[in-house]
C-alpha cells in the first residue's frame, strides 16, 4: 500500500510536535540549523521542486500556474509511485514562507493546510518551522498526526544535514 510505503519512510523516531485542537488535527516540527537563514531559505523554497531537499519527494513538476505564485499547482511523486497533488496558497520570499493545501494524494489526510516558514535565529543559525492542520481520512487521528509528522521531520532532519554540510 503507498500509504504504508511513505510511513515507512518517514517515521522512525517522531514524538514531538503533536497536537489536537478544536476538532481539528495539528503536526508541527521545528529544526535549528546552523546556516545563515537566506541559504537555508534558497534551498527549501522552490515550491517545484520538492526533491531538492526532501528526501521522500522523487520528483516535484508544476502542473498549473507559474512556480512559486499563489496558485501553481505541484504533483509530487514519492519513492513506491505514489503521488501528492497540492496547491500554493501563499507565498512571500521576503517573510522566507509559503502556505500550500494537498488536494488530493496517497495520505490519510483531508482538509489539509500546512505553512513552511525559515526564520533567522542569529549570525548562523536558522529555524524552520513546518506546520499543518488537517482531518484524519482512512486512519486514525493519532496514525494521521503521525504520518504527518513523520513527513515534516524527514524532511527538516535532511534539510539540516545538506545545509551544515560544506
Amino acid at each position: 500500500m503507498k500509504q504504508a510505503a511513505l510511513v515507512g519512510l518517514v517515521l522512525a523516531g517522531i514524538s514531538s510536535g503533536v497536537a489536537f485542537a478544536g476538532g481539528s488535527l495539528k503536526a508541527e516540527q521545528s529544526i535549528e540549523i546552523n546556516a545563515k537563514a537566506d541559504d537555508v531559505w534558497a534551498k527549501s523554497s522552490n515550491f517545484g521542486d520538492l526533491g531538492a531537499w526532501h528526501p521522500a519527494a522523487t520528483k516535484t513538476e508544476i502542473v498549473e500556474g507559474t512556480n512559486n505564485q499563489v496558485g501553481a499547482v505541484r504533483v509530487i511523486t514519492l519513492p513506491d509511485g505514489g503521488k501528492l497533488k497540492e496547491k500554493l496558497e501563499a507565498y512571500d520570499t521576503k517573510k522566507h514562507t509559503y502556505s500550500y493545501t494537498i488536494l488530493e494524494g496517497v495520505l490519510p489526510v483531508s482538509d489539509y493546510h500546512s505553512t513552511y516558514t525559515v526564520h533567522s535565529a542569529g549570525a548562523n543559525k536558522t529555524k524552520v518551522t513546518w506546520s499543518g492542520t488537517f482531518n484524519a481520512a482512512g486512519a486514525s487521528n493519532a496514525d494521521a498526526v503521525k504520518t504527518i509528522t513523520g513527513v515534516y521531520k524527514g524532511g527538516l532532519d535532511n534539510l539540516k544535514k545538506i545545509s551544515e554540510t560544506k
